[in-house]
């Protein structure tokens, strides 16, 4: 792999190939199926830590819930009645606007009002030490008040917000994470709240082709709170229908269930008060509802044996395409480049143009720095970030990097390690086969599996300080990272495990390099240092001294090599209108809107049956066959750490990428 090299294949999207994804369990032959024709056709539903699937079942708030919101009652803070001499004072440090702005919020909290009180946001300014003095003047003159800096509208301003302090200690909220331990950010809330109710509103989120963080963004800016408030246990697929918990820090269940009228494509509900918030990585797993459309296979039986096999064997738990990027340059090239500390290199991958963005192309060819940060979507978090660095510090590209968020920049690095285990999976199933358990692998221990997950949760909030989340997490495809000091959760097979048969194939394990990962005895440990050699990488030893950039820093972790689908479900159906939906959703089962009526159904055992006497499948039988077509609809769980489109390669034997199946339609 060349992680700096520019040639015209540099413009081209990853394809598996490249990235270690070569191999299948099932030697029976493929068919044809396009996936994600509609969003619609892939239905995400987040499974619980107790196994529970996540639904969208109800958008009102519920009785108890309004009960219990009209029981609250401000904190007993007492508010001093008259604070003019000091909003007076406060008119030397700003605009007229931001005073009477000032005299509006605190005449608000002072007279006594049950309402809910709006934060201000203040003038933009790009004065530092004006910022400042606002700041402590605040805190020291109206200490029931907090202030916070967001953007402004241009890069080089800020505005300060001014909200109610909803604590009593303002010095708890800007402890580290390290301090605080495992508990999440405690965002400042804008009420009061009493010490008997649950502190954090959950609720189920559902959204229609929108990632997660997307999601959030709109919801806090109608809410009027920052999005670290929110917690959630990992983003789901953009394109797709996803229902998720999510929990947000001191807000009325009846301020989240209004917006459910003027948000599109996103509702709410489901609400209930809870003690702790959310973290990233606190769910067993997904529950997948995937329809592929316009099927075609040598016959029933073929599609009827793949299914069956996928169920039984299950498939190659590959790191699917989304972890390498959809850009121009794949991310474990910049990942790669990270860990060589060739800072400028991986600061060019990243901002190098894609054929859709002409800011990208425009920063290259002028290196206007102003010009290229007014073309670029907010979205693109990391490219405006790296510019705004650059243009404060020209030519420092290693701080650069490091102005992107920490779970943004990770990703890079763990893309790199996605792509040796991927490769490792490859070379271990060509040379030793999918079906038997052989000496020197690496192999999970019969640890208990509810242990194993609090663990890893538990060592992966403790490794990361601050918002220094796993970015693993953040496509909701966490490995399970093992703490070091367990280290009976995996061994190597000896001749005595072979004899016993203590181990299956299910228990086969291979590392994410790290510091804290032991490798395989057999020759498939190989691979790992071969490739990672041939791109200038040690994985015994860092080259510079950026801690988060280098291997030996990372603790590593654990992914089992195949991975069978729970309650696995199948059925085939044949359809005439491609822009009907062919599976229910959250939101379907709450309006009573029937997708399409099925115009075959299947029989327990997923074979098709088609109902020759229904006029419609008759007509299109004898007189326009080419317009019924065939669908697969599957619905099964997978752990977090898991991609569906991995189990989806393995029916079709085809490739898995959005271009590939753009194709199709």
């Amino acid at each position: 792999m060349a992680a700096t090299a520019k040639t015209s294949e540099g413009m081209k999207t990853v394809d598996e190939s490249d990235v270690g994804i070569s191999c299948f369990i099932s030697p029976l032959p493929g068919f044809r199926g396009i996936l994600k024709q509609r969003y619609a056709d892939f239905i995400v539903n987040e499974v619980d830590m107790d196994g529970n699937v996540v639904r969208l079942t109800s958008l009102d708030v519920s009785p108890e819930m309004d009960a219990k919101e009209e029981d609250k009652t401000k904190g007993s803070d007492d508010v001093p009645q008259s604070y003019a001499s000091a909003i007076e004072s406060f008119r030397s440090l700003c605009s007229a606007s931001d005073a009477e702005r000032m005299e509006t919020l605190v005449n608000q909290v002072t007279s006594g009002t049950e309402d809910e009180v709006s934060p201000v946001v203040l003038d933009p300014s790009s004065d530092k030490s004006k910022r400042t003095a606002i700041h402590n003047f605040v805190k020291e003159k109206f200490k029931f008040l907090v202030t916070d800096t967001v953007d402004g509208p241009d890069p080089t301003s800020k505005c300060i917000r001014v909200r109610v302090n909803s604590g009593n200690s303002g010095g708890k909220r800007s402890r580290k994470r390290k301090e605080r331990g495992d508990k999440p950010f405690d965002s400042r809330g804008s009420e009061h709240w009493p010490a008997d109710v649950g502190k954090f509103l959950k609720f189920h989120l559902y959204k229609e082709n929108k990632d997660t963080q997307e999601a959030l963004g709109l919801i806090g800016k109608m809410l009027g709170v920052q999005p670290k408030s929110f917690g959630f246990s990992g983003t789901k697929d953009k394109r797709s229908v996803s229902t998720q918990r999510v929990t947000v820090f001191k807000q009325q269940a009846s301020k989240l269930a209004a917006l459910n009228k003027r948000l599109f494509g996103i509702k709410v509900g489901d609400f209930c008060l809870v003690k702790e918030g959310l973290l990233l990585g606190q769910l067993m797993g997904n529950r997948f509802t995937i329809t592929l459309r316009g099927v075609v296979a040598d016959s029933e039986e073929t599609i009827k044996k793949s299914a069956e096999s996928l169920g039984k064997d299950g498939f190659i738990n590959y790191f699917g395409l989304q972890r390498f990027g959809s850009g121009s340059v794949p991310t474990h090239h910049v990942g790669a480049a990270l860990l060589k500390g060739e800072w400028k290199e991986a600061v060019d991958m990243i901002l190098d143009p894609r054929e859709i963005n002409e800011a990208r192309e425009y920063y290259k060819e002028t290196g206007d720095i102003d010009g290229t940060l007014r073309q670029l979507p907010r979205y693109l978090v990391a490219e405006r970030a790296i510019l705004q660095c650059l243009k404060k510090c020209p030519g420092n590209y290693l701080q650069a990097l490091k102005g992107i968020p920490r779970t943004l920049r990770m990703m890079y690095v763990h893309s790199y390690q996605s792509y040796l285990w991927n490769n490792a999976a490859s070379l271990r199933v060509q040379k030793y086969g999918t079906s038997q358990v052989v000496l020197g692998d690496l192999v999970s221990t019969k640890v208990d599996e509810a242990k194993r997950t609090v663990d890893s949760v538990a060592s992966e909030q403790k490794e990361n300080s601050e918002e220094a989340l796993d970015c693993d997490q953040l496509d909701d495809t966490a490995v399970v990272d093992l703490p070091g000091e367990r280290s009976d959760l995996v061994k190597v097979v000896s001749i005595e495990d072979m004899e016993a048969g203590t181990y299956s194939t299910s228990d086969i394990v291979l590392p994410l390099p790290g510091s804290r990962v032991i490798y395989p005895s057999n020759d498939i440990a190989e691979i790992f240092h071969d490739l990672a050699k041939k791109d200038g990488i040690s994985l015994t030893e860092s080259i510079h001294g950026v801690k988060e950039f280098s291997i030996t820093s990372l603790t590593g972790g654990y992914r089992r090599v195949f991975q069978k689908p729970i309650d696995f479900e199948w059925e085939l159906l044949t359809y005439t209108d491609s822009n009907k939906p062919l599976a229910e959703t959250d939101l379907d089962r709450i309006t009573m809107e029937k997708p399409v009526d099925k115009v075959g159904s299947a029989e327990e055992n997923g074979s098709m049956k088609t109902d020759s006497n229904h006029p419609e499948s008759c007509e299109t039988d004898l007189k326009d066959s080419e317009q019924t077509q065939l669908a697969l609809k599957m619905a099964l769980t997978l752990p977090s750490s898991c991609y569906a489109t991995m189990a989806i390669r393995e029916l079709l034997k085809t490739s898995t990428s959005v271009a590939y199946h753009k194709t199709l339609n």
